[in-house]
């Protein structure tokens, strides 16, 4: 790769997504040649993965702000907040996406189990545009971070379901729930929720991604709602098909960043008898361009 940094080395991890960052160590500041080359193996790679990292909150806060201005928590309605607000959740750019506890109370969120694949924020107007989770506590099996390529599976749907997408809009609906669809009714306005584009503008790349996952894309208007779910459902098995898909397993100080308008994750079960503790962090994203 043009102007790669000596000692940085870069290592495809799967065909179509993820790759491993080699010879940077994320606790010091780093120069702009180092973060050009970051950036130009994310754009094409969407997930990489830095291992063995020794990060505090202040360091991992200062990588991430190399790539935009930092993200800031979702505030949910008051009757959602238990779901999601931990007891040792302090800084406002910072989650802990665990299911530890202390004296009985979850530290952080999202904790036990598995998780359907999603979009962080994807309920919000302007989703995250990237976003970067370090392993603190981690099960002994389990837990393991699923990326579907979300650009990847567009190029290979039918063109007739291309077409029948183009200049349609989805639901995007999330009640803090990790493997439930939020159900459908008249009154939403007590639930975070907006409505996206189904096929939009990469604002990075220009290219076209696929914009809907399994937990929170709810209803496509302007077809019925049995073409929707019918939609929906074909679409969700699409994009999950392994060949789109990079599967992390965890160690302890790994970093993992990845491109959250070109990228689905979800996670696989783990015990939950056992501690699994990442700190996560984002960059704010802007309002989705629908694909022309």
């Amino acid at each position: 790769m043009m102007d790669t940094p000596a000692g940085l080395a870069i290592k495809p991890l799967s065909p179509l997504c993820g790759a491993e960052i080699v010879g940077v160590d994320l606790s010091q500041e780093l120069p702009q040649q180092t973060i050009g080359a970051i950036q130009r193996a994310w754009n094409q790679y969407v997930v990489l993965i830095f291992r063995g990292q020794e990060l505090s909150e202040e360091a991992q806060l200062r990588f991430a702000s190399y790539f935009g201005e930092l993200g800031k928590r979702k505030k949910p309605p008051d009757e959602l907040k238990k779901r999601v607000t931990g007891t040792e959740q302090f800084t406002p750019e910072v989650m802990l996406v665990s299911n530890k506890r202390v004296d009985g109370e979850p530290v952080g969120a999202f904790g036990d189990g598995e998780m359907w694949f999603h979009i962080d924020s994807g309920y919000a107007e302007s989703p995250y545009a990237y976003t970067f989770l370090y392993g603190v506590e981690l099960p002994s099996w389990g837990g393991n971070t699923r990326f579907a390529n979300t650009v990847a599976a567009y190029e290979e749907l039918p063109q007739k379901v291309k077409d029948k997408l183009k200049g349609k809009k989805a639901l995007h609906i999330h009640e803090y729930e990790r493997r439930q669809r939020v159900p459908l009714r008249d009154d939403i306005s007590g639930s975070p929720h907006w409505f996206h584009p189904v096929l939009i503008e990469h604002p990075k790349s220009g290219r076209t991604a696929l914009f809907v996952d399994r937990l929170m894309t709810r209803r496509i208007e302007g077809v019925s709602l049995e073409e929707s779910e019918e939609l929906l459902a074909f679409l969700y098995d699409h994009v999950e098909q392994e060949r789109f898909v990079f599967e992390h397993e965890w160690s302890l100080g790994d970093v993992v960043m990845w491109d959250n308008l070109a990228t689905i994750h979800g996670r696989t079960y783990f015990p939950e008898t056992e501690t699994r503790l990442l700190r996560r962090c984002t960059v704010e994203g802007s309002p989705l361009k629908m694909a022309g």
